[in-house]
């Protein structure tokens, strides 16, 4: 079985170019042998894409999160371009947008968040999508604005209506679920795997965040414990990890526009 994650801050596991390779030795051992490194922040992604960019295996997104709004950098769009026209560069993002925190003003947010979908659109690439405390205004968004190549909603936190309404619109989304998933109280998630399509979810570790029960004693957590999210879910569905395997491979394959 293999494995592909969809979603690694690998430049915030470790900042050292040795344990970053560590990090990828690890999961192809357990099996995960693609990752999305998203980067921490526009002003850090080539550091960390050079750091990578010989492992086989290993793509990129590149964008600004919402937590990095107020300080993008004077010519950050024209970063993000250029960055989009380097080798396994896949997707735009993350972005989208976080009330939590309340980085920056919402004005500032919707505006860099919209202004990535189009780059998305112009490159015709998927874009990874961070939703905190903002769910319909998301929704609202990508309804007028989805790129033609879909969306991901990365460490999804909505429920199952939520979902049900992002696909009713008839939206090219996918729902991807992390380390939380595995959490017994995480009930608006298992019941949002129940109710949507297997073909439109994906699997994530969200590096170093979301640390899957299995591993609750760590302080981080790796794309080498991925698996343990898969055997959750496959517990969930009542579906051969194997089978389950194949499925999450070839969804994460479609929405990143990658052979299988």
């Amino acid at each position: 079985m293999q494995f592909f994650d969809t979603h690694a801050h690998i430049g915030l596991i470790y900042d050292d170019p040795i344990e970053q390779l560590r990090v990828v030795q690890q999961a192809r051992l357990a099996g995960v042998t693609r990752i999305i490194s998203i980067n921490n922040s526009l002003h850090d992604f080539k550091k960390v894409y050079q750091n990578l960019k010989s492992l086989p295996g290993i793509y990129h997104a590149v964008g600004v999160a919402p937590s990095e709004v107020t300080t993008p950098g004077k010519d950050w769009i024209n970063t993000i371009e250029e960055s989009l026209k380097l080798p396994n560069v896949v997707a735009v993002g993350e972005t989208g947008l976080d009330y939590y925190k309340q980085f920056g003003d919402k004005t500032t947010q919707m505006e860099i968040f919209i202004t990535q979908l189009e780059i998305a659109e112009k490159y015709q690439l998927p874009v990874v999508i961070h939703n905190r405390d903002a769910g319909k205004d998301v929704f609202d968004v990508l309804k007028e604005r989805i790129p033609s190549k879909g969306a991901i909603l990365h460490c999804y936190s909505e429920d199952a209506t939520y979902a049900k309404k992002c696909l009713d619109a008839g939206l090219n989304i996918y729902f991807s679920f992390a380390g939380n998933l595995t959490y017994r109280n995480a009930r608006n998630l298992h019941e949002t795997v129940l109710n949507v399509p297997l073909d439109r979810i994906l699997i994530e570790t969200e590096s170093p965040f979301m640390i899957p029960s299995e591993y609750r004693e760590k302080k981080r957590t790796m794309p080498a414990y991925l698996p343990s999210t898969a055997r959750f879910l496959a517990e969930m569905l009542e579906i051969p990890l194997e089978d389950l395997s194949k499925q999450l491979w070839t969804n994460s394959c479609k929405i990143f526009n990658l052979s299988e």
